[in-house]
């Protein structure tokens, strides 16, 4: 099966060096040409555009930044869609917008999944990153080999939207964890506290997550580096205030973190790395949270392993 690429950013980069890694038979796009071209060196083949991509590959994925992005792709791609076609949609996006998307392609013969990933973007690169789908079940039988090569965990979700409903939840999860992270280490520093020990006692006890083990120790460092900025971080809550919304739920966490990253962006900019927004706290301090010790970025050390299917809890 030929399988086509667009979208070679900090994710969709990773995701396909994952494909391209294990023999794929890979088509790529993105907007950068430099890029394109780095992954034609190693392997991939080259494509005109979006068009021509879907008209020459049996299933083509999508990996970007904005659901207007992931628009303005499908309106090309949409008149090359025939029977058997698979359009695999990995962006964080809007269940709806995937679902209104999707409807289009399926129309037409096509197949439509939401496949987003999660679990960092060090993961990706080593084909260890856990990723959702949403679609059919005989649809996912047939993509289950590509994401069992991208990624470790899979998990079939439900229907088309279901995926990305989960994925800005987890994200909603993560940012949550971030900025008690920031709060708890700021404040820890303030009551003198030594910061490697107190990175220690949250890693050790109740307090841990998998945001501390990760982003925590590039806060640390000072790099602040985790390849995922505040404008994304953003776009993320804000998908799943939609999704509350739509549902009728009152949240009172998510808004306040909204706000909280509307400061940061227009103190620091909306391409500043999304640890950084524990700046606001250090401005606030006069504090420096950095410690000695820490890398300045967050490498996969665990080997790649084939992927497999995630069965939830009380299914067979």
């Amino acid at each position: 099966m030929k399988v086509g690429f667009i979208g070679l950013g900090n994710v969709g980069g990773k995701l396909s060096g994952s494909l391209l890694r294990n023999g794929v038979d890979l088509t790529v796009h993105d907007l950068n040409e430099d890029l394109v071209n780095e992954y034609v060196a190693k392997g991939a083949k080259k494509t005109s555009g979006p068009a021509q991509l879907m008209r020459d590959c049996d299933a083509v994925i999508t990996c970007l930044p904005s659901p207007t992005a992931s628009d303005a792709v499908m309106q090309q791609m949409l008149p090359e869609v025939t029977n058997g076609k698979i359009w695999m949609e990995m962006s964080t996006t809007d269940e709806a917008e995937v679902k209104r998307l999707g409807a289009m392609v399926i129309e037409r013969g096509g197949a439509a999944v939401d496949c987003p990933v999660s679990g960092g973007c060090h993961r990706a690169a080593t084909g260890n990153i856990s990723i959702f789908a949403g679609c059919d079940r005989d649809t996912f039988e047939r993509i289950a080999p590509f994401l069992k090569t991208m990624g470790r965990r899979i998990l079939h979700t439900g229907e088309l939207g279901s995926a990305s409903v989960l994925k800005v939840m987890t994200n909603y999860l993560a940012t949550a964890n971030l900025i008690t992270c920031a709060e708890a280490l700021v404040t820890a520093k303030a009551a003198g506290m030594d910061l490697n020990t107190t990175y220690e006692a949250i890693k050790i006890s109740s307090g841990t997550s998998f945001v501390h083990e990760t982003e925590s120790q590039v806060i640390l460092n000072g790099s602040r580096d985790i390849s995922f900025t505040m404008d994304l971080v953003k776009k993320d809550i804000g998908l799943f205030q939609e999704v509350a919304d739509r549902a009728g739920v009152p949240l009172e966490m998510n808004p306040l973190m909204i706000k909280i990253f509307d400061d940061a962006i227009s103190r620091y900019g909306e391409r500043e790395w999304s640890p950084n927004i524990i700046k606001r706290l250090e401005d606030a301090t006069g504090l420096d949270i950095t410690a000695s010790g820490f890398p300045d970025e967050i490498l996969d050390d665990e080997p790649e392993e084939p992927g497999y299917e995630v069965i939830p809890t009380g299914r067979t």
